[in-house]
């Protein structure tokens, strides 16, 4: 009797089209996220960001997290994915640091080159942006 659901091929960096790469240490997304809480804590205390900034980065980090964990199981299932454009914008408007944490716990897209890469520019992206949100509000109050 043959078997009802064909089993789909394990994913393996030989397949062609493939890009994997070994994943980057898992320090350095631990790393950036313990420099970055404090920096970003002492820079809504100082300069007394409004309270939609951090509100902001943690809604935005919790629908990412959930949204790495949805498609780990998507993916998992081989069932519909979230896309890695929507992935990749709920980084950039404040959900990375969620991301960062998805990704590790997960193990969900720690691999592929191209998206790592895109991320990590998406996330310098948003610092850059915070840090001249925050020159421009220092800026208003003559710090």
């Amino acid at each position: 009797m043959p078997n009802p659901r064909p089993r789909a091929p394990l994913p393996t960096p030989e397949r062609p089209g493939r890009d994997l790469s070994r994943p980057l240490p898992a320090a350095l997304s631990w790393i950036t996220l313990l420099v970055f809480a404090p920096a970003f804590a002492g820079a809504c205390f100082v300069f007394e960001l409004g309270w939609w900034v951090p509100a902001l980065y943690g809604a935005a980090s919790i629908v990412a997290f959930a949204s790495y964990g949805i498609d780990k199981a998507a993916a998992r299932r081989q069932a519909n994915r979230i896309s890695e454009q929507t992935l990749l914008i709920l980084g950039l408007v404040g959900g990375w640091p969620g991301a960062l944490v998805a990704q590790q716990l997960f193990r969900h897209k720690t691999r592929k080159r191209s998206f790592r890469r895109a991320f990590w520019g998406t996330v310098g992206v948003n610092i850059l942006a915070l840090a001249a949100y925050v020159y421009l509000t220092a800026s208003a109050f003559g710090v």
